[in-house]
């Protein structure tokens, strides 16, 4: 069972991070006095009853500077503890908790969902570095999946796939997936998920953030679901300042962190679409059942093929497919000259899950279109692609 200590001067915190770690979690939340400040691990330690201590949560309330040595110590002498910092995010925090070794950093006014989600994330590092400290031979983990979700033209429902692929993964790997805008001009990854994110990719392609991961994932958004979000720029003048060399730069950080990053890119071939692919180690195509969108993806692999730039996983997804379209799914086979792997029928709950901000898969949508995303979830499923019956490619029609 997890067990959980926080040191804080604000109740109301402490009554979230309660309420957090109940339900789901399992594990209980003690309160260490905060005045006088402990002066070291032991003085924690000697109060602890039950089981051992996996995460310590030091603030809000208390001096960052206290804090800050304090989880120093504890990465020194107890590295199997995972130590969150609740404070307000700036640059210089950031650096110097990095340092420090504390593992997340935590807003004082992070909602219990939040809070929830960051606490299942520490207890999973906790144990990861337990069985590390335990065979200190293991090899080292491998980088996570960079997933790329893309299209030759708009208007394809590429961010729907995008967002609902992230929260099926989610599910298979909690606090493991990062969604990741790269429409820098116009995304709304942010604004589809109803988040309201402190920091964009701007802020994480400079400064201190692009120089470690730490400061990085203080910078991503955390949703409901379970997963996180690093969102596009806020205003359309930042992507001007982007670099298809920076995009590359974050993608490696993110998938050295996460075991799937999924990054919904922006429509065609522009800079930013080829660095992403160049880290990709799958892409998903999506197209629509018209033929504007459908001949716009066949040139579109046609020109990724001639300059060799072709992640080796494939996905091609056919989204708002129907019956009454005048075409067949072998027809788009034919055009685009490689398989449809998943079929996405049109769905009068995908329009209602994008204005109410919350996919079909969280939602838990049980229509054609939600169960065509499902498989492509499965498609990225380790356990799924262990059977040795599965077909990656197989024949597809329109439910």
């Amino acid at each position: 069972m997890s067990r959980f200590n926080v040191v804080t001067t604000v109740p109301d915190f402490e009554r979230r991070v309660r309420a957090a770690a109940g339900g789901a979690l399992t594990g209980t939340v003690q309160a260490i006095p905060s005045i006088p400040f402990p002066t070291g691990p032991e003085e924690i330690l000697s109060r602890q009853t039950g089981e051992p201590l996996e995460v310590l949560l030091l603030g809000p309330g208390i001096p960052v500077d206290k804090a800050i040595k304090l989880a120093s110590v504890f990465d020194l002498m107890y590295p199997e503890i995972s130590v969150i910092l609740v404070h307000e995010t700036t640059e210089k925090v950031a650096v110097e908790a990095m340092r420090s070794g504390v593992r997340d950093l935590l807003s004082p006014d992070s909602e219990i969902d939040t809070i929830r989600v960051m606490l299942e994330r520490a207890s999973l590092s906790a144990a990861s570095r337990r069985r590390g400290l335990a065979l200190p031979n293991e090899p080292v983990r491998e980088s996570g999946r960079v997933i790329a979700v893309m299209s030759p033209k708009g208007g394809v429902g590429k961010t729907t796939v995008s967002t609902n692929l992230a929260i099926g993964l989610g599910k298979l790997a909690p606090m493991s997936v990062v969604l990741v805008d790269f429409d820098v001009q116009f995304g709304d990854v942010a604004s589809g998920l109803q988040l309201n994110p402190e920091h964009t990719l701007a802020d994480a392609v400079q400064g201190a953030a692009a120089n470690d991961s730490m400061v990085l994932k203080a910078y991503l958004t955390v949703h409901p679901a379970g997963i996180y979000v690093l969102a596009a720029p806020l205003n359309p003048v930042e992507s001007e300042n982007i670099t298809g060399e920076q995009v590359g730069h974050v993608l490696g950080q993110l998938a050295a962190e996460f075991s799937y990053v999924v990054v919904d890119s922006s429509p065609g071939l522009g800079e930013h679409v080829l660095a992403t692919l160049e880290h990709s180690s799958d892409v998903v195509w999506v197209c629509g059942m018209d033929v504007p969108s459908i001949k716009g993806l066949r040139a579109g692999l046609g020109v990724l093929h001639e300059i060799g730039l072709v992640p080796p996983g494939r996905h091609v997804v056919l989204n708002f497919a129907d019956r009454f379209s005048g075409l067949r799914v072998q027809d788009v086979e034919e055009t685009i000259g490689v398989p449809v792997d998943v079929v996405v029928p049109r769905s009068r709950n995908v329009p209602l899950s994008t204005n109410r901000g919350v996919p079909l898969l969280q939602d838990n949508v049980k229509d054609g279109a939600a169960k065509g995303i499902r498989k492509l979830v499965a498609r990225f499923d380790p356990k799924v692609l262990a059977k040795p019956q599965t077909k990656i490619h197989r024949r597809v029609e329109i439910s």
